[in-house]
């Protein structure tokens, strides 16, 4: 179903801790809001071909969001490993503003559920959404559902396999 590599608990976390310093030094080089996107995805498979082209659909739905609000983007870093694909943006707006339109493209993009578009401020601290996300498989909160581990992660992969074969029409 879900097949690629797999990350460890301590892949992650290296990745983590260096996605953090990205960002500090973003925000350090600019004094600016930085967006941090990365895939919303369950388990130890993190990245493959179908979460990479849904990857670059909202790389690119984020730029035209930021372009049609004439929202300057000062620099930008990609990074591709196994424990994810990621894109972070040093923009010249509000965080605020960032948020609330980053908020729309996660709740308005058909697969935006699986978008983790995250702000943070010149100060280093990330905003909080407005309202907690639905579950992939209820729809009730994801937060209960995670901490009571009320789905399996392969119940969540087989989810999100589902949602990409039906959006990008592949069986």
């Amino acid at each position: 179903m879900m097949s690629g590599s797999h990350v460890t608990m301590e892949d992650m976390m290296k990745r983590r801790e260096k996605r953090a310093a990205e960002q500090q030094m973003l925000i350090e080089k600019y004094h600016a809001a930085v967006i941090s996107f990365c895939m919303n995805i369950p388990g130890p498979v993190k990245t493959t071909p179908e979460i990479l082209r849904l990857f670059q659909d909202g790389k690119k739905e984020i730029l035209l969001v930021l372009r049609m609000n004439c929202c300057p983007v000062l620099e930008e870093l990609e990074v591709h490993e196994i424990t994810g694909d990621e894109y972070m943006l040093s923009v010249d707006q509000k965080a605020a503003v960032l948020k609330e339109t980053m908020v729309a493209i996660e709740e308005s993009h058909p697969l935006g559920r699986l978008f983790d578009i995250d702000i943070i401020d010149r100060d280093g601290k990330k905003l909080s959404r407005p309202a907690y996300r639905k579950c992939l498989i209820c729809g009730k909160q994801a937060q209960d559902c995670a901490r009571s581990r009320t789905h399996t992660v392969e119940e969540m992969q087989a989810r999100i396999y589902e949602m990409l074969s039906e959006y990008y029409g592949k069986t």
